[in-house]
């Protein structure tokens, strides 16, 4: 198996960070339609825009963060990343609300934040 180019592993590092922030987004605009307004709860609530969101995290994740630390040696990246990606899989088991909001929006942070280790991980 060919192993990605560098480009190849920035872009989808940086397609990681840009999809965590969709992600808290639509965690904020969710509460705020919702909750302030009443719209929406129907398609912005359903629990598969979330484990859809989730599995790819998982897919960008480990095409990028788990090759970067194949190809760097560095396991921060990969900790960081599982923990946020743990702090996402356990929102879905919390109903919506603040509860679910905070773990998803700090495990998006968690996985941005491995994204951009790995990418700094890369450049050394």
């Amino acid at each position: 198996m060919e192993r990605p180019s560098y480009a190849t592993r920035l872009k989808l590092d940086r397609m990681g960070i840009a999809l965590s922030g969709l992600c808290a987004v639509h965690c904020v605009a969710s509460i705020l339609l919702v909750g302030l307004l009443g719209l929406g709860g129907q398609w912005l609530l359903a629990p598969e825009i979330h484990e859809f969101g989730l599995g790819l995290a998982i897919l960008v994740g480990a095409a990028t963060i788990g090759v970067g630390v194949l190809r760097h040696g560095r396991m921060m990246p990969l900790a960081v990343g599982g923990f946020g990606l743990a702090l996402m899989g356990v929102a879905l088991t919390v109903p919506h609300g603040a509860h679910e909001a905070f773990l998803t929006i700090a495990g998006v942070v968690c996985v941005a934040i491995a994204h951009v280790m790995n990418l700094r991980a890369h450049s050394f």
